[in-house]
């Protein structure tokens, strides 16, 4: 629609998107000090594989220039919502395993926590502005992750904080992307490849 092109909403994207650009490059920059420490914590090699992350879709896609701005939106935001769950999850196992004997370890991943929330909602926040449909968080979510011995929930672990700090890479370009795509067009929803 006409509002899709007014001034108002291409500066509103542009700000979103700015603001999520230096969100996901400070929660890179965090999740990989977390990870350092993590390794360290958990007594894993640090060329230990971490274990696949179910549920959580790989940041690396084949023809990731094929996306539309909307269709990388949607695999982000179904990717955080994920990482929430699965860090949440990692807190309550690092609080049952370690109680306070660690507050330092279970102060970063709430803080990485936080920042995949924010995140989340940026990302949110973007689909509204472009006119997209929100999918709804109730039951379309990943299933619960199964328990695992303490050894198997160190490795999974290992393969979320490996992969969010992937998927922070990701998100940042498919914000550029989008934030280039609106400057340059002004971003209609969807439609047709590049130029």
């Amino acid at each position: 629609m006409a509002a899709a092109d007014s001034p108002s909403t291409a500066l509103r994207r542009r700000d979103l998107c700015s603001r999520g650009i230096r969100l996901a490059g400070k929660m890179r920059a965090d999740v990989v000090d977390l990870l350092d420490t993590y390794v360290e914590q958990q007594g894993l090699d640090a060329s230990a594989g971490g274990a696949a992350v179910e549920g959580v879709p790989l940041a690396a896609v084949e023809r990731w220039d094929e996306q539309t701005g909307g269709g990388r939106l949607l695999e982000n935001l179904a990717a955080y919502r994920a990482f929430r769950a699965l860090l949440a999850q990692m807190l309550e196992e690092q609080r049952e395993q370690l109680g306070e004997a660690d507050a330092g370890l279970g102060r970063a991943l709430a803080a990485v926590l936080l920042q995949v929330s924010a995140f989340a909602y940026h990302l949110e926040e973007l689909l509204r502005l472009e006119s997209r449909g929100i999918p709804g968080e109730e039951g379309d979510g990943p299933p619960p992750p199964p328990r695992l011995s303490r050894g198997g929930q160190k490795l999974r672990g290992l393969g979320v904080l490996r992969e969010l700090a992937q998927w922070a890479v990701r998100g940042g370009g498919d914000l550029r992307q989008l934030a280039k795509a609106g400057t340059a067009t002004g971003t209609a929803t969807g439609g047709g490849g590049s130029p």
